[in-house]
């Protein structure tokens, strides 16, 4: 019986750390099965060969108990989040091949998470370690601070106010500036001789605007873009999805929208952007927050993506969305083909 309950049970032990539910059973059956039940009205064993077998007794219910607690650690991990939009599935996608590739940490990917709220509380809570934000966007959606102009200063302001408040850093910046981009048709740009925001606002009563919810409610968003360069509109703006914006005012659904700088649809869809020539919108660059307990963790992931610093520029990341959302490439193997070309 020794010999028998230990290389049964323990073989299931070292394999999964715990004993499966369908074998609780079959191991209550078998100290039935070797006389090892209590004599009627004892709560003791009361023969010799149940003395005897009392370790081994021991060690099944030992067992058995593990089977109601978690298995053991699994490998040494991280979990890599992003936001619901095309850039940030991609963004997502590279840190996470970037770590798999430098070091021998296992990656999990919780994607579309949704805004910016519901990224930075992911992080905040642990449920994730890493993920892709903007300098500008966590200057004034999160730190709730005006926009500023001066690139390292606002990336200097955010990382300092990231460490202070939340316990969170940034990796350095990738190499793009993805901006708000302010979107009317090329055709209706180079009918109206428009090249400037500010030119545009003699038309916009007559325009229809489709924005995100976030732009409607940042500071650095709707509210402070009109007010900037007095901009009305023919209706109240319509409020749609990030994923839908270009398609709506390439099928005439609308006449100007707030979307990426670096959106791969632009050239696709033969949309124009209009120039900030009042410069409103703050630099956006991009760069991936994480957790400083992370980065103590695991340092090798903080040199993982120092190799990425300004590495991506405007152009390439505008083509990475491309291919994603224009041509329906798979993100994996987009990413992996650009990360393959840089060398990195």
């Amino acid at each position: 019986m020794g010999k028998s309950c230990i290389s049964q049970v323990g073989r299931a032990r070292l394999q999964s750390c715990r004993i499966p539910g369908n074998m609780i059973p079959a191991l209550a059956a078998e100290v039935e099965h070797q006389g090892l039940k209590p004599a009627s009205g004892s709560t003791s064993f009361g023969t010799a060969k149940s003395r005897a077998l009392r370790p081994c007794v021991v060690l099944v219910a030992f067992l058995i108990s593990l089977a109601i607690l978690p298995a053991c650690p699994r490998q040494p991990h991280v979990v890599v989040g992003c936001k619901n939009f095309t850039e940030q599935i991609i963004l997502g996608e590279l840190i996470a091949q970037q770590i798999e590739n430098k070091t021998h940490l296992h990656v999990e990917r919780r994607f579309y998470l949704g805004g910016t709220y519901i990224a930075h509380q992911s992080i905040l809570a642990g449920r994730i370690d890493i993920y892709p934000e903007y300098t500008g966007t966590a200057l004034t959606a999160v730190l709730k601070e005006p926009p500023g102009s001066d690139r390292k200063a606002v990336y200097g302001r955010v990382k300092s106010e990231y460490e202070q408040r939340f316990h969170l850093t940034l990796g350095p910046p990738l190499g793009f500036n993805d901006t708000f981009a302010i979107e009317i048709r090329g055709e209706d740009a180079r009918r109206l001789h428009l090249q400037m925001l500010s030119q545009a606002a003699a038309y916009t009563p007559q325009w229809r605007a489709g924005f995100g919810y976030e732009f409607m409610e940042r500071p650095d968003g709707y509210k402070g873009l009109v007010a900037t360069y007095g901009l009305r509109f023919a209706t109240p703006p319509r409020i749609m999805d990030l994923g839908l914006l270009t398609r709506t005012l390439n099928d005439h659904q609308v006449d100007v929208i707030a979307g990426n700088m670096t959106d791969g649809l632009i050239p696709a869809l033969d949309l124009f952007v209009l120039e900030d020539d009042k410069h409103y919108f703050p630099p956006y660059e991009a760069v991936a927050v994480i957790r400083e307990q992370t980065v103590a963790e695991h340092p090798e992931v903080t040199q993982a993506l120092d190799d990425l610093a300004g590495n991506i520029s405007d152009a390439e990341m505008r083509q990475l969305n491309y291919e994603v959302d224009g041509k329906k490439r798979d993100v994996k193997e987009v990413v992996r083909e650009f990360l393959r070309s840089k060398g990195v």
